[in-house]
């Protein structure tokens, strides 16, 4: 069944008459078509029951047909109002779920052209489908993990005092890409104490002897599945010795969270065991985000690995395990693998070394 198919029929048994989607992941998981997030509207119409339609502008037209999508196309040209088209399409509905990442002047403009019709957010309708990943898109990850493994084993080549971390980022970028990903989506490469900075941006610093690096990239691959991980690296020297005592827990603290996750458990239990260990070591305070985050057609996505998800995990669903340590104005260090519910147990997605790698 299309996952257009199962989304109409859970739109069906929460009570929204229609589902309008417009450009991102929802989009392409539903259809396929990866839609640029233009001016012009682009948006499915799907109906708790009947033909879904895409309407897309009249010079898109071409690129919808090419993607191979599934459903019925409606254009409009430069002169026509798309949202009374999208209007047109919905009927009678009183009930109308908009995507998660709908920009606000649509939502607007869709409430002002369908005012009878009460708006919902029909994000978590998607994400129940998003959340198992079946044999396909678990393949995809996979495929995405070595191709992002690859990119970490090549990190040596670039990597050294007296490069700055903009420098090295560039070197990785181009490696993400000659590696398989279609778009890289961050470069995170945070030497010294801008390793105590989680998503450090790329900075002209120069990376100096004994400086801990931390190295967190991710990309898109052409299936539209996402890759993400972390390891960390010493640029030679002497390492502080603190840094080194803090690593051997994170190891510890990862290593136990990763024996833990497996069908039947709950989300919140996968961070507190990691988190445990991490507080008795007396580096609580330095633990400053969740353990982990869903991926897919998004790098971040459901379920969370937090304090307060109760949710329990099931066959399917993909998730990061990354804690990390981060002691201000001195280093940070986080180790991250993607991981995938089995039918009995766990599949780790990232397979390069997560000890300390001296270059």
């Amino acid at each position: 069944m299309s996952t257009w198919r199962k989304a109409q029929q859970l739109a069906a048994s929460q009570g929204i008459d229609a589902l309008l989607v417009t450009p991102g992941a929802d989009l392409r998981y539903l259809t396929g078509y990866v839609a640029l997030p233009l001016e012009r509207l682009t948006c499915l119409v799907l109906p708790a029951a009947g033909t879904p339609t895409l309407v897309v502008p009249a010079l898109e037209r071409q690129a919808a047909v090419a993607s191979g999508v599934d459903v019925e196309i409606a254009t409009w040209d430069e002169r026509d109002d798309p949202f009374a088209l999208v209007a047109s399409l919905v009927g009678d509905a009183t009930t109308i779920g908009l995507d998660d990442h709908m920009w606000a002047s649509r939502v607007f403009a869709l409430g002002e052209a369908i005012p009878t019709a009460d708006q919902v957010l029909a994000g978590s309708l998607v994400q129940q489908l998003r959340i198992r990943k079946d044999a396909d898109e678990v393949e995809a990850l996979r495929q995405a993990g070595l191709a992002i493994d690859r990119v970490h084993g090549r990190v040596h080549e670039w990597l050294r005092p007296g490069r700055t971390e903009r420098e090295v980022g560039a070197d990785i970028a181009r490696a993400i890409i000659d590696e398989g990903h279609e778009t890289v989506d961050f470069v995170i490469v945070g030497s010294g104490p801008n390793g105590a900075s989680p998503h450090h941006e790329l900075s002209d610093r120069v990376i100096e002897a004994g400086d801990p690096v931390v190295v967190d990239i991710g990309g898109t691959m052409p299936s539209g599945y996402c890759s993400d991980s972390t390891r960390n690296y010493l640029a030679g020297g002497t390492v502080d010795p603190l840094y080194t005592e803090a690593y051997a827990v994170l190891e510890a603290a990862q290593r136990a969270q990763i024996d833990h996750a497996r069908p039947g458990v709950t989300a919140e239990s996968v961070d507190a065991i990691g988190r445990q260990i991490i507080a008795d070591a007396g580096f609580g305070d330095l633990f400053i985000h969740r353990t982990g985050h869903g991926i897919g057609q998004e790098t971040h996505e459901e379920p969370y690995i937090i304090e307060g998800n109760d949710l329990v995990l099931e066959e399917g669903m993909a998730f990061s395990i990354e804690p990390g340590i981060y002691h201000e104005g001195r280093f940070g260090a986080r180790i991250e693998d993607i991981v995938v519910c089995t039918a009995d147990g766990l599949e780790v997605l990232n397979n390069t070394p997560r000890g300390l790698v001296s270059l």
